[in-house]
């Protein structure tokens, strides 16, 4: 697979500690990890492993204590903090657990939001159908199922075209058919625009899902693995 891709990330010996001392924590404590053009991952492990830490690392939101990432050949380290706000901005699209949508604004107007800033984005109604949520774009987030919003977040993170969609635990809200639905809806952006998913979870059968499975521990990647096929999202138990 790594030798017919491109890879997006490279990430050599990151290392997290927060604090000093004797109450020093070490989320991550040395991770190596390329990540391809297309691909899709699923980071397993418990909570505190070090999956999300890494998740925020590569996506610009926390910074490594030592070590290096490299998106698309250039180290994210070395950018300074317009350029680290560009990327963000330009690159990476994010899906949290939690919608993050503005409770004041239309599911149109929250997509529109990332519209207005990205270099080449795609329409909100066009992204809103790509999340089969056209028929809700004018009602408000409480107006919404957790579902829909969740595919709201997701329609607003398309938009932007991103090379990379960081999800983490884009379905630890949902039950398993509404969280089918979200799952579904990221499958479709990885087949038609080839966004490259990493899907943060805790939940093992997700595993299923991606080309490759990432497991962490204590801060550490204990295992990779790939799978032979993708399991579709509808096949997934919660």
């Amino acid at each position: 697979m790594n030798g017919q891709r491109v890879p997006v990330f490279e990430v050599r010996g990151v290392t997290r500690v927060y604090g000093d001392g004797e109450s020093a924590v070490h989320a991550l404590r040395g991770i190596d990890l390329r990540l391809d053009e297309g691909e899709v991952v699923v980071l397993l492990g418990p909570s505190g492993s070090g999956k999300s830490t890494l998740l925020n690392i590569l996506g610009g939101l926390d910074a490594a204590t030592a070590g290096s990432v490299r998106f698309q050949g250039t180290g994210i380290e070395s950018l300074d903090a317009r350029a680290l706000t560009r990327y963000r901005r330009d690159a990476i699209g994010f899906v949290f657990q939690f919608y993050n949508l503005i409770p004041s604004l239309t599911a149109r107007e929250n997509v529109e939001l990332v519209t207005t800033i990205a270099p080449s984005p795609m329409d909100p109604m066009q992204a809103l159908a790509l999340v089969g949520l056209e028929n809700r774009a004018n009602h408000f987030p409480a107006q919404l199922s957790g579902g829909e919003q969740q595919r709201v977040a997701i329609a607003r993170a398309l938009a932007k075209r991103p090379k990379v969609m960081l999800c983490d635990e884009p379905t630890g809200a949902l039950d398993l058919k509404t969280g089918v639905r979200v799952l579904e809806a990221l499958m479709d952006a990885n087949a038609r625009f080839g966004t490259t998913l990493m899907i943060v979870t805790h939940n093992a059968d997700m595993a299923r899902l991606g080309d490759r499975v990432i497991r962490f521990a204590d801060g550490l990647i204990r295992e990779i693995s790939e799978n032979p096929q993708r399991v579709p999202a509808s096949e997934l138990r919660w």
